[in-house]
């Protein structure tokens, strides 16, 4: 996806007969991840069930779909003047069908099992689970404790000071203090929508006597808006990143890694991106599975975040030694198809589904916009700022901190995408399920504690 080929690559001269050539050299040319005769004959046929009213909300219908509208984002996005090289293709990917429907464009026979799919299939947690297990997997275990303890320290003074900057401003503009607090900041780093924004009001619901329903209303756009300004800003540290690669790990998070990866035979690194199979593969996606259905379970009995449990037991099967070299080869195989093929039409399916137009311009209001701003690039600066500090490097250390603004796991695929370190996720989930927990938590104690105004 992110290797596209806007000219077709020339055919060998003798390899095949020349009636082939044109079509050889037409299936170089991609749209994004598909062959340029494919895309054309799917979006033929997709057209051909809509005009016959036979589009369906199955796999296969589905894929056909959403696979054509986030290649086609992907690659739209991607050659955007500028925005293309700050994350341009998941901007467009995540918002443009959004408002293409707001305008009315897509017909219902499109948007009804679009949504009905993604909302049924959750097919967003397959996507997870796989990047997860890829990542954890493919770590050096030595390491791997060492990164998620550091990370804290960041994410910690970093929210203690986008806390603190998102009050000034937002006081600034004529934001009264409870406002600015509980119904801008706090939501914006409370983790997204379903660990975040739905808890929040419920519990404002339950302390202020206010409509739960009215509350969730008002905290979407502002979630929206704050993942947006993540994905733009996490994309333009991708820029600072190439300007200035004395900051930036590509994807690693801490130092030590780099200098393993320098010191490590050349023999083994072949043997491990090379050794996979199918059957390792399919072992890697049944894992993936198998660790998601242990963080379903453990949500069910406990409570406790599905998707940081499933990450917990990916890191724990690692650091016991339980990974084979065999499964790691298959995980990263699966890791580089989700990341490559599937990141896209993800969020163009999120973007009919869930993502509603007039939310996000409920939130468009200046004072907002600032305060808004404000948490997020605080956020992101901390990171930046204190990483050398911690022994991490300071672009990926920035981009954590930066998926604690995120829309839930949505938004770290789409803030990840942008800045292209997907590599980054198990890290982005920790800083937006257990960030936005100990948010939630905290600002549901301080406002009990409160006096009515």
């Amino acid at each position: 996806m992110h290797n596209a080929e806007s000219l077709a690559r020339p055919a060998v001269a003798g390899s095949e007969p020349r009636r082939n050539a044109l079509f050889w050299r037409l299936m170089d040319i991609r749209i994004s991840f598909i062959p340029l005769p494919v895309y054309l004959l799917l979006l033929g046929l997709v057209a051909g069930l809509l005009l016959t009213k036979e589009i369906k909300a199955d796999l296969p219908t589905m894929i056909a779909i959403i696979g054509l509208g986030g290649a086609t984002c992907g690659e739209m996005g991607k050659r955007l003047p500028f925005f293309g090289k700050i994350g341009g293709a998941a901007i467009v990917s995540a918002f443009l069908p959004s408002y293409i429907v707001s305008l009315g464009w897509v017909p219902q026979d499109i948007i009804t099992p679009v949504t009905t799919f993604t909302k049924s299939s959750n097919f967003i947690y397959l996507f997870v689970s796989a990047v997860v297990v890829g990542s954890i997997f493919t770590m050096d275990r030595n390491l791997i404790i060492k990164g998620f303890a550091k990370i804290f320290v960041p994410l910690l003074v970093g929210s203690v000071l986008a806390l603190l900057a998102g009050i000034a401003v937002g006081m600034l503009c004529g934001l009264e203090l409870r406002q600015v607090l509980f119904f801008v900041i706090v939501p914006v780093m409370g983790g997204g929508l379903g660990e975040g924004a739905i808890p929040l009001s419920v519990g404002y619901g339950e302390i202020l006597g206010m409509d739960s329903g009215k509350i969730l209303a008002q905290f979407l756009p502002i979630i929206l808006l704050g993942n947006l300004v993540a994905i733009m800003a996490c994309g333009a540290l991708d820029l600072v990143g190439k300007r200035f690669p004395h900051l930036t790990g590509n994807g690693r998070l801490q130092m030590i890694e780099l200098l393993q990866d320098a010191t490590a035979p050349g023999v083994e690194k072949e043997k491990r991106f090379d050794s996979d199979t199918v059957n390792q593969v399919i072992a890697a996606g049944m894992c993936a599975i198998t660790l998601y259905l242990a963080g379903v379970l453990l949500h069910a009995l406990f409570g406790l975040p599905g998707p940081v449990c499933m990450l917990f037991i990916a890191v724990l099967l690692k650091l016991c030694n339980a990974v084979p070299q065999q499964l790691e080869a298959g995980a990263q195989v699966l890791f580089k198809f989700f990341t490559t093929c599937v990141t896209y039409p993800l969020l163009f399916a999120n973007s009919i589904a869930v993502t509603h137009w007039s939310e996000l311009t409920a939130a468009f209001h200046i004072g907002n916009v600032l305060t808004i701003t404000t948490t997020v690039l605080t956020l992101v600066l901390t990171g930046l700022v204190i990483a050398r500090k911690m022994g991490m490097f300071p672009i990926e250390t920035a981009i954590v901190n930066g998926c604690h603004s995120g829309l839930g796991g949505t938004g770290d695929i789409a803030i990840l995408t942008a800045a292209n370190r997907m590599q980054l996720l198990p890290f982005a989930q920790i800083s937006t399920r257990i960030g936005g927990a100990i948010t939630v938590m905290g600002a549901l104690l301080i406002l009990a504690n409160l006096p009515p105004v």
